[in-house]
């Protein structure tokens, strides 16, 4: 039997769950999230692996990665990622991957970016079952008119996310 080894993270923006395997960050997530289970789930049988209560190195690395990104010490990261989704939820994600620090892209955008211009709830969909939140920035999507709209740890956290990101430029 695999092991995810998993640790939870108090931050200031809400509770994480992290996990990590064979070495890279596979699961970054806000804890209460209305998809916990399914994300959990998803991960779990993906992996073939079960959840373990586990410190490692890799946790340890993306916690720090974390602090420094909340306290606008960080604006890249580096830590080894594992996406664990379709081939079509993965390449949406490594198109969020590809969205500067500081500015965001409508799921229109982001669609027409990856090729999929009438793919938007599709789009939409994949950006939604996204496990590596913050590290593959999925709260730098917006609506088409700019508003904030749909966000896993909520929209007042997305609104405090970009915030951040955006005044480290002023």
């Amino acid at each position: 039997m695999e092991f995810i080894s998993i640790q939870y993270f108090d931050s200031s923006y809400g509770e994480l769950i992290l996990g990590s395997f064979n070495e890279s960050l596979c699961l970054c997530d806000w804890r209460y999230r209305n998809k916990r289970t399914s994300i959990d789930s998803r991960i779990k049988s993906g992996l073939d692996a079960e959840f373990i209560d586990k410190d490692d190195v890799v946790l340890k690395e993306a916690r720090r990665q974390l602090d420094e990104y909340f306290n606008r010490k960080r604006k890249k990261f580096d830590i080894p990622l594992l996406m664990v989704g379709t081939p079509f939820q993965e390449r949406v994600w490594n198109g969020l991957l590809k969205i500067p620090f500081g500015k965001t892209l409508s799921y229109q955008q982001l669609a027409e970016d990856l090729g999929s211009r009438n793919a938007v709830r599709a789009v939409a969909n994949a950006n939604g079952a996204n496990a590596l939140s913050i590290f593959v920035p999925c709260h730098r999507i917006v609506g088409s008119n700019g508003n904030l709209v749909g966000y896993a740890g909520g929209v007042e956290v997305k609104a405090k996310l970009l915030n951040l990101e955006f005044d480290l430029f002023v």
